[in-house]
C-alpha cells in the first residue's frame, strides 16, 4: 500500500491527470471529471448552502462556457462555473492528483486511486516508505551482506 501513497505515485497520476486533460483540450472534446472535494478550492468561497451540497466526490462537467474558460496550471486545472439555482459564481481550482475520474460521453478514460486517500493515509505511506529505504540502506552498508547486491 505504500506504493500508492508515495510521492513518486502521486507524481505519476498528476501527469497522466494533465496530458490526458492536455489531449482532450487538443481534440476539443468536453469531458467530466470527478475530483476529491477535500483538495478543490473555491474563488470565492462558496456560500455555505451550496457547499454543504458537494459530497466527498463530486462531478464537474466541463462543457460550453466551463469548458471554454478552462485554465491548465503547473499544478491544478482551474475553470469558471456556476452553482446552485442562482448560478452562484465562481473559479473552481483542483489540483491534478485530486482527480478521481475522466469521463467523455459516459465513458472512463482516466482512474486514480490516489485522490481517495485521505491526507493522514499519504503521510503515513510516506513515512513508511522512507522508513523502508532506510532499513535497506543499513542492511546495504554492512559489508557481509555485500554478495547480496551486485553492480
Amino acid at each position: 500500500m505504500y506504493l500508492l501513497q508515495s510521492e513518486e505515485y502521486k507524481n505519476l497520476m498528476k501527469k497522466q491527470a494533465k496530458e490526458l486533460i492536455t489531449f482532450l483540450l487538443k481534440n476539443e472534446s468536453e469531458f467530466s471529471l470527478t475530483a476529491n472535494m477535500s483538495n478543490v478550492d473555491f474563488e470565492p468561497v462558496l456560500p455555505d448552502n451550496l457547499a454543504k451540497q458537494f459530497g466527498k466526490f463530486s462531478l464537474f462537467v466541463l462543457a460550453n462556457y466551463t469548458y471554454s474558460s478552462i485554465d491548465l496550471e503547473d499544478e491544478y486545472i482551474s475553470f469558471e462555473a456556476g452553482f446552485g439555482d442562482e448560478n452562484y459564481p465562481s473559479l473552481v481550482k483542483i489540483p491534478y492528483y485530486a482527480i478521481f475520474q475522466i469521463l467523455v460521453d459516459d465513458v472512463m478514460l482516466f482512474v486514480n486511486n490516489y485522490a481517495t486517500l485521505g491526507k493522514e493515509n499519504t503521510e503515513k505511506g510516506s513515512k513508511e516508505l522512507e522508513s523502508k529505504n532506510k532499513s535497506m540502506n543499513v542492511f546495504k552498508n554492512n559489508p557481509k551482506n555485500s554478495n547480496f547486491f551486485k553492480d
